[in-house]
C-alpha cells in the first residue's frame, strides 16, 4: 500500500506519465535496463521498480480498458477483471437500480460501469484493491457516486442496496481453485437473491449449466469467438434459462420453443457455432432459427445447402466431405490445391500437432479441416471460408 500511495504522489504520477509516453516506442530489453538505470538517477529506486511494474500491467491491460494507461492494477486483479466492453454490457442489466453493491470489487473494472448514472458501493477485503478501485473510478469520472467499504462481503450490511453484482475470487494466493469453486462459494452468492433480489454473479466460462437454480438465467459472453465468462442472473433480472451473447455488437440468442432438429448428412455449407452458443446449450435453438440441421446428434456442427450468415456461427463452404481416412488425407488436400489448413476437431480424437506435421502441404489455398463425426462415424470435411458482408442481422 505504501508503494501504491507513492505512485499516487506528484513524483509517482510524473514517473508514470513519462513511462506512458514510451508506450508506443517498443523499448527493447537492453533499452529497458538503460531506462531503469537512468530513472534511478532521478527517482528513488523503489519508486522506479514499482512504476515499471505498474507500467507493464498497464500495457497488458490495454486490450481490456481504453484508459488503461491511466489506471492502476495488480497482476491478480487484472487477470480477474472483466474487460470494459463486458462490464458495460453487463451493467445495462441493472437499469432502474438506484444503489448497486459491487461485492469483491477487485480493481474496479465492473465498478466503473456500475457507477455510471447511479450510486454504487464497492466492497472488498483487500485494502490495496479497494484503493485501486477508487482511483480507477476517478480516471473514468464516476468517483462521486462511489463509496468504498473494506470488508469481507459476507459481513456486509446491504441495507438500502437494491441490486448487487458479485465477482467471487477463483484464486487463493497463487493457486487457482478447481472449476466451479470460488470464494465466497457459489451457494453463498446465490443466497444474495434472498436479501437483495436483483443479483448478478460472475463465473468462469467452464461453469456447469446445471449450476443455475430454477428461475435463474445462465448467460455466456464472448467477444468475437473468444469466450470470456459466464454470468448467473437472479429471477428478478433473468429473461430465460439460457443466453449466449456476442460482443461488441451485443447479438444475443436465447432458448426458444423446444422441438426436434433433423440429423442429416453434411450439405454444401457447415456452421461452426460460437463457443458462447455451445456452452449455453443453444445449438439446437440456433438450428431452428437458421433453418439448418445437425450432422450428428451429439456434435455441435450445423449444416445447410445454402449459405447462412449469422453472428452466432462461422459459416464454411464444404468442398470435400468423406469418412475419415488419415492416410489418404495428404493426397486429397494436394489435389484440392490446399497449402495451409486450420484444423477444427470436435468429437474425433487425434493429435492435431502431429497431423499438421505429417501433411506437408504446398498448395495455394487456405482451408479449414474439420475432424468430426457424422451419424457417429469418423468424418472429414474440407472447407473454405464464406465471405461475410458487414452488418449481419442478429
Amino acid at each position: 500500500m505504501t508503494l501504491f500511495e507513492a505512485l499516487l504522489s506528484a513524483r509517482g504520477r510524473e514517473l508514470l506519465t513519462r513511462l506512458a509516453g514510451l508506450a508506443g516506442q517498443g523499448v527493447p530489453p537492453a533499452g529497458e535496463l538503460r531506462l531503469a538505470a537512468a530513472l534511478r538517477a532521478e527517482f528513488p529506486a523503489s519508486l522506479v521498480a514499482g512504476a515499471l511494474a505498474q507500467h507493464e500491467l498497464r500495457l497488458r491491460a490495454r486490450g481490456k480498458f481504453r484508459l488503461a494507461m491511466e489506471m492502476f492494477f495488480t497482476r491478480a486483479g487484472l487477470e480477474q477483471a472483466s474487460s470494459e466492453a463486458v462490464a458495460r454490457y453487463r451493467a445495462a442489466r441493472y437499469a432502474g437500480a438506484r444503489r448497486v453493491a459491487d461485492l469483491c470489487c477487485g480493481i474496479g473494472g465492473d465498478l466503473i460501469a456500475l457507477a455510471e448514472g447511479r450510486r454504487a458501493v464497492a466492497l472488498d477485503r483487500d485494502p490495496l484493491h479497494l484503493r485501486m478501485a477508487a482511483a480507477n473510478t476517478e480516471v473514468y469520472g464516476v468517483a462521486a457516486g462511489v463509496a468504498t467499504v473494506l470488508s469481507d462481503v459476507r459481513d456486509a450490511d446491504l441495507a438500502g442496496i437494491d441490486a448487487a453484482f458479485v465477482d467471487p475470487a477463483r484464486r487463493t494466493g497463487q493457486r487457482r481453485l478447481r472449476a466451479g469453486d470460488s470464494e465466497p462459494p457459489l451457494d453463498w452468492c446465490l443466497g444474495l437473491a434472498g436479501r437483495v433480489g436483483r443479483v448478478g454473479i460472475k463465473a468462469a466460462p467452464g461453469i456447469a449449466r446445471g449450476a443455475a437454480p430454477p428461475g435463474w438465467e445462465l448467460e455466456f459472453i464472448a467477444i468475437g469467438r473468444d469466450l470470456k465468462e459466464a454470468v448467473l442472473w437472479s429471477p428478478a433480472l433473468a429473461t430465460g434459462p439460457a443466453r449466449a451473447t456476442i460482443l461488441p455488437a451485443g447479438h444475443t440468442l436465447t432458448s426458444g420453443t423446444p422441438g426436434p432438429v433433423a440429423v442429416r448428412m453434411p450439405g454444401e455449407f457447415l456452421l461452426d457455432p460460437n463457443p458462447a452458443v455451445t456452452r449455453a446449450g443453444l445449438v439446437v435453438d440456433l438450428a431452428r432459427m437458421t433453418g439448418t440441421w445437425k450432422i450428428d446428434a451429439r456434435i455441435a456442427f450445423l449444416s445447410a445447402d445454402t449459405p447462412v450468415l449469422t453472428p452466432f456461427a462461422r459459416t464454411l463452404r464444404v468442398i470435400d466431405s468423406a469418412p475419415w481416412k488419415q492416410k489418404q488425407l495428404p493426397a486429397k488436400l494436394r489435389a484440392l490445391d490446399i497449402g495451409v489448413v486450420d484444423i477444427r476437431r470436435r468429437g474425433l480424437a487425434g493429435d492435431v500437432t502431429e497431423l499438421h506435421r505429417r501433411l506437408k502441404l504446398s498448395g495455394s489455398r487456405r482451408a479449414t479441416l474439420v475432424m468430426t463425426r457424422v451419424r457417429n462415424l469418423p468424418w472429414c470435411l474440407v472447407c473454405l471460408d464464406v465471405e461475410e458482408p458487414t452488418g449481419i442481422p442478429g
